[in-house]
């Protein structure tokens, strides 16, 4: 007696997932041998650097909002 087909496992695939996570790798670090990778490299920090200073910025812009439309 066979088990129906709709309760059987179906197999699973684990060298296609990898293999498109090398694949991904690979695009990534050909990429970064590239010509602009100084220049990427330096937006890049530049770009996490600024990102912190933005939250903040804002945030203490609305703190200081809402203390004027307190005030008003």
């Amino acid at each position: 007696m066979s088990s129906p087909q709709s309760l059987a496992h179906p197999p699973i695939d684990f060298v296609s997932g990898d293999f498109d996570a090398l694949a991904t790798h690979m695009r990534h670090c050909a990429r970064a041998q590239g010509r602009w990778f100084a220049f990427n490299s330096h937006l890049q920090q530049v770009r996490s650097v600024a990102a912190g200073r933005i939250v903040t910025l804002a945030c203490v812009a609305a703190v200081f909002a809402v203390g004027l439309y307190a005030v008003a």
